[in-house]
C-alpha cells in the first residue's frame, strides 16, 4: 500500500474505532478509554465559522440531553485551532439564533485537529477533493468501540441529526433483541425475526402461528415491538 492510500485509509464497519489522544474545548480526550460503555457519534466538519456546521452544532447541542438519555456522546472535530473553535462557539452562544434556538452553549468536545492526525487516521480527508479540510463526515461507535455505521455527506448538505439518532436506537434495538428494524423504522413499530437457517424452520415459521409474530412469506417474518 503507497503512503497516500495508507494516510487517508478508514476504519470500516466492524473495525475497532482508532484510537486517539486530542484537545478539545472540553479538555484533552483519550478516545475511546474516556468512553467506555458508550456509543459514540463522532463527527467531523470542514471548518468553524462555517454556516452549515453552525446549524449543524447548535442542534447537536440542542440534543445533548436527548442522546445522552440513549447512553450517546458526542465528538465533533474541525482542522482549526482551539482558539478558532472557542471563539465560533462563543458567537453561536451570544449572536446566532436559528429556528427558535438561541444562547446555545456547546457543551461535547470539539476536537483541535490541526495536524489533520484524527482526520487522517478516520479517512476524513480526500486526497484529490481537499487537502486541508475534513469532509462532513459521521462515525456511529458502539459501547465496545467497534465501527457501527459510517455516513458521508457532501459539504453543502447539512446533516439530519434525527436521523443519525433513530440510527442509533435501531442498531440498540437489534443488539438487545437480535432482531433487524425495517425501512423507516422508528422506535415501537414492528421489527424483523432474522430469516431462518433452514427449509424446515422456514416451513414451521410460516405454519406455526404465535401471537405478536406473522410471515408475509417464509424469508419475511415480523413480530410487534414489545
Amino acid at each position: 500500500m503507497d503512503e497516500q492510500a495508507k494516510t487517508y485509509a478508514m476504519p470500516l464497519i466492524g473495525d475497532p474505532a482508532p484510537a486517539f489522544k486530542a484537545k478539545t474545548t472540553q479538555g484533552e480526550i483519550n478516545f475511546p478509554d474516556d468512553f467506555k460503555g458508550k456509543w459514540v457519534i463522532l463527527f467531523s466538519h470542514p471548518a468553524d465559522f462555517t454556516p452549515v456546521c453552525t446549524t449543524e452544532f447548535m442542534t447537536f447541542a440542542t440534543m445533548q440531553a436527548d442522546l445522552r438519555k440513549i447512553n450517546t456522546e458526542l465528538i465533533g472535530l474541525s482542522i482549526d485551532s482551539l482558539y478558532a473553535h472557542i471563539a465560533w462557539l462563543r458567537t453561536i452562544k451570544e449572536k446566532i439564533e436559528y429556528k427558535g434556538m438561541k444562547n446555545v452553549e456547546v457543551n461535547f468536545p470539539l476536537i483541535e485537529d490541526i495536524k489533520m492526525e484524527v482526520a487522517k487516521t478516520y479517512g476524513m480527508l480526500q486526497p484529490g477533493a481537499s487537502t486541508t479540510q475534513a469532509v462532513r463526515a459521521v462515525f456511529i461507535i458502539d459501547p465496545a468501540a467497534k465501527v457501527r455505521a459510517i455516513l458521508y455527506y457532501p459539504l453543502s448538505c447539512g446533516r439530519n441529526m434525527d436521523e443519525i439518532k433513530r440510527l442509533i436506537l435501531a442498531m440498540q434495538k437489534a443488539d438487545k433483541d437480535n432482531v433487524a428494524t425495517p425501512a423507516n423504522w422508528q422506535p415501537g413499530d414492528d421489527v424483523i425475526i432474522p430469516p431462518p437457517g433452514s427449509c424446515g424452520t422456514a416451513k414451521e415459521r410460516v405454519e406455526k402461528k404465535e401471537e405478536g409474530k406473522y410471515c408475509l412469506d417464509w424469508f419475511m417474518c415480523f413480530k410487534k415491538d414489545k
